[in-house]
């Protein structure tokens, strides 16, 4: 491992853009298939992972919706989780704020309970094992229609308190943040903050609509609001936080080539990025490879990684107490000999 492998896997970081559907590796993939006795379209596991070659999010997507067929069951979702959490201790990481897609899986014939008490337990079971701490972020599937999304949030009534934000995911093109206007208001009004893919393959109109109608705290991705001076202008200045996913850009060919990758751009810009995996298990890498890639590709410094890793908690939801603590931490441990 080189120095600045080291410093990457023991920098403290929060992870603010994960699917936890989308971190369901074909191994788990297919135990959770045989436990439910769920027949996948692939033989095998290697046949799985030959089918990750994806020329954008629509192929990508179609892959991910098959996947999520296997978790049937609250353990189904706990085991999800801790899998996950395992992975991001292993990367240094010390809070996630994850999202789940309920309507992927009511859409199925499951209760909304399934998966969010599910995911609550392995939250607490992470918390627990590795003193992770994690926030849960409801998202809409912007495909559907906007009755749907609140039909969502009145199946999520019950779980309100435990649930930080709702958020807007899956098909970008074609269906823009304006379609969603009238249930983030409502959202809102109950107390959730308000996050939303915006500037991923949508154009930075997008990006604009995220700010100005949905009200939203932070944007997901944001890649091509670079395109618009005025747009990056007023980022820059409302300290409007980015959760950044180099490998899933490359990997859903958002961008060609990951030394052409904007990151470095976004912080020269004065850009509140943050690097984050979005749906690992289909994109090649957790948090860990995320920052390892960029910073072979982009040649960060390590300044860049502590801004990014400080960027991290500033924009995460955290209590500002909790923020500082992370905050210390992160620069004591810039200051070590490692």
């Amino acid at each position: 491992m080189t120095d600045t492998s080291a410093f990457i896997a023991g920098l403290p970081k929060a992870e603010l853009h994960l699917h936890i559907e989308g971190s369901l590796e074909p191994e788990l993939m297919f135990a959770l298939g045989r436990r439910n006795n769920v027949d996948l379209p692939f033989r095998s596991v290697e046949e799985v992972r030959a089918a990750y070659e994806f020329s954008n999010l629509q192929d990508f997507l179609d892959i991910y919706y098959q996947g999520a067929a296997v978790l049937q069951t609250e353990q189904d979702f706990h085991d999800l989780a801790m899998a996950y959490f395992d992975r991001l201790a292993a990367d240094g990481g010390v809070h996630a704020e994850i999202f789940f897609d309920p309507q992927t899986h009511t859409d199925r014939g499951l209760p909304f309970s399934v998966a969010i008490e599910g995911l609550l337990s392995g939250m607490r079971a992470a918390e627990a094992r590795h003193g992770l701490t994690s926030k849960l972020i409801m998202c809409f599937l912007r495909h559907l229609d906007e009755d749907a999304a609140f039909n969502t949030l009145r199946a999520a009534e019950p779980w309100l308190d435990r649930i930080t934000g709702v958020g807007l995911d899956s098909s970008e093109v074609g269906h823009p943040p304006s379609k969603f206007e009238k249930v983030f208001k409502a959202a809102g009004e109950r107390g959730l903050l308000r996050v939303a893919h915006a500037g991923e393959e949508g154009p930075p109109a997008y990006v604009w609509e995220a700010l100005d109608l949905l009200h939203v705290d932070r944007i997901d991705h944001g890649n091509r609001s670079l395109e618009d001076e005025a747009l990056t202008a007023r980022l820059v200045a409302q300290e409007m936080t980015l959760t950044v996913c180099p490998l899933s850009n490359h990997k859903l060919c958002v961008v060609d080539d990951l030394t052409r990758h904007p990151l470095k751009r976004m912080l020269d810009l004065g850009l509140k990025a943050t690097i984050n995996s979005d749906d690992p298990a289909y994109f090649g890498g957790y948090i860990g490879a995320n920052y390892q890639a960029v910073t072979q590709s982009l040649g960060l410094t390590r300044a860049d990684l502590v801004t990014l890793a400080r960027n991290s908690f500033t924009g995460s939801f955290l209590d500002e107490e909790r923020v500082a603590l992370h905050l210390q931490a992160i620069d004591a441990y810039a200051a070590g000999p490692v």
